[in-house]
């Protein structure tokens, strides 16, 4: 067992201590396997999609309680409107029935409830939600949580430059200035830490086009476990993980 000079946080299920000092500023999950959850079960996909939905609850709260600053959730992709209309619907429908169930004990919580990804080309009703929840959440100081929706790691860098033409364009911009730090201020998540951690269960392990700037020096955290049944000790277990690895950013200790 590692000797931690710090206050831990110990699952006692599994020994597990984690090292409430060194907690990640900033995780990353890739909500995967709702469906092959339902598979299993002979249930409709929908029916993981509203299973994962009820393991966001418990996550969102378990990365608040450990002092987690920012989590952002891939919930959709711009690859996803490939998918059967259908459960692109359903998919919808449930972001809907999230933000209006959970945005009280959310904003009780002091949560920033946030959204990263063209989110015009959501329906109507989605975008109401998510900037609704926004400006009513944006003064609150506690964990940022973004939804990624109809999000896209490349199309995200596409925007950024678009961006930085139209301000170099303008002058409001010098094309001498354009570094690493000046193009990460044109992202989502110009006002965060690129993220510290990222989790993808189920089994599969790629990014699948998420946060590809952002992810140059993150640590992967691979599980087979599918995202309904992901817990909060699975979170602890990642993070025990995350504690345990030399991160040297190319340098050497």
């Amino acid at each position: 067992m590692l000797n931690f000079f710090s206050a831990k946080k110990k699952d006692r299920s599994e020994n597990i201590e984690i090292d409430m000092s060194r907690i990640p500023k900033h995780i990353a999950i890739i909500m995967d396997g709702n469906g092959r959850w339902a598979k299993e079960k002979k249930l409709p996909r929908t029916m993981g999609h509203k299973a994962g939905v009820e393991t966001i609850r418990g996550i969102v709260k378990e990365a608040s309680a450990l002092g987690v600053k920012y989590l952002t959730l891939y919930a959709f992709s711009t690859e996803n409107w490939k998918r059967p209309s259908d459960e692109v619907n359903a998919l919808m429908n449930l972001l809907i029935q999230y933000l209006r169930k959970e945005f009280k004990e959310l904003n009780s919580n002091n949560v920033i409830i946030n959204h990263i990804g063209e989110i015009s080309k959501l329906p109507s009703a989605c975008q109401k939600e998510l900037i609704d929840a926004y400006n009513n959440t944006k003064n609150n100081t506690g964990l940022t949580l973004n939804l990624a929706l109809n999000y896209g790691g490349r199309n995200e860098i596409v925007r950024a430059f678009k961006l930085m033409y139209e301000d170099i364009k303008s002058n409001k911009l010098n094309e001498e200035c354009i570094n690493e730090n000046l193009i990460s201020k044109y992202m989502y998540t110009n006002s965060m830490p690129d993220p510290d951690l990222i989790i993808r269960p189920s089994g599969e392990q790629r990014l699948s086009n998420f946060l590809l700037w952002q992810c140059a020096y993150s640590e992967f955290w691979y599980s087979n476990i599918k995202w309904p049944d992901f817990t909060k000790k699975d979170l602890h277990r990642a993070i025990y993980d995350y504690q345990n690895r030399d991160r040297r950013f190319g340098g050497v200790k």
